[in-house]
């Protein structure tokens, strides 16, 4: 695909966002984005030839892509590693909040069974997002383990977000903050890691699995 292409796909999926509440996540917003760009018949189907799917994967690492921007310009110098994450999600959930009922849209989609694999592979790709953008580094089984883990935050601190009717998101910020301590406390917790190696959770096996297939055991990334 072309430099002119992915930049109109880029295009696409941003006025499809304004129709996803209406029409959920489905050909029909797709085509009304496409009918306000003013795009050629079929330009849908050219774009985004795996439907749905490939749209919701898109506008997922379209947030991704705008986290990791804002991670370039912040100034981490004197962060701490949990610190960086914090921010790291705080700016996806920043591009995604004039999209909130679109990102409702696309969690329930994902939930269903039979989109629960794609909904595992981006929330992979977010989470290992993050922690580079937060300079870790690291490839032995903390690769997992701290992208399990992390996983649960981002997740859990997204559906908060959703609910959360507070001034300026603060309550999400505290919630995010209270999942990062109890994450920062486990694993730091050399016994319950050690166990979390023996017995990993269903969650965490897929993350890995992801990983390996397309990462190589996380000794390289693929943008």
């Amino acid at each position: 695909m072309s430099a002119g292409d992915i930049a109109t796909r880029e295009a696409l999926i941003e006025a499809a966002l304004a129709h996803v509440p209406f029409d959920g996540w489905s050909g029909a917003a797709l085509n009304a984005g496409a009918r306000d760009l003013n795009l050629a018949d079929g330009a849908v189907a050219d774009l985004f030839p795996g439907g749905v799917s490939q749209a919701i994967r898109h506008f997922s690492r379209w947030a991704d892509r705008r986290m990791l921007a804002a991670m370039d310009a912040a100034d981490l110098d004197g962060l701490r590693i949990h610190e960086r994450v914090g921010l790291a999600v705080e700016a996806r959930l920043a591009a995604l909040a004039p999209h909130r009922e679109a990102v409702r849209r696309g969690l329930s989609w994902l939930a269903m069974p039979q989109n629960a694999l794609l909904g595992a592979r981006l929330l992979y790709r977010t989470v290992d997002d993050i922690w580079y953008a937060a300079g870790d580094r690291s490839a032995d089984f903390s690769f997992y383990t701290k992208r399990g883990l992390l996983a649960g935050v981002v997740g859990s601190t997204t559906l908060f977000w959703l609910e959360d009717g507070s001034e300026d998101g603060m309550a999400t910020s505290a919630f995010l903050q209270r999942r990062l301590s109890d994450v920062m406390k486990l694993h730091k917790a050399r016994s319950r890691a050690d166990g979390l190696r023996d017995n990993v959770p269903n969650p965490l096996r897929i993350l890995r699995d992801v990983a390996c297939k397309r990462y190589g055991f996380g000794t390289s990334r693929v943008t």
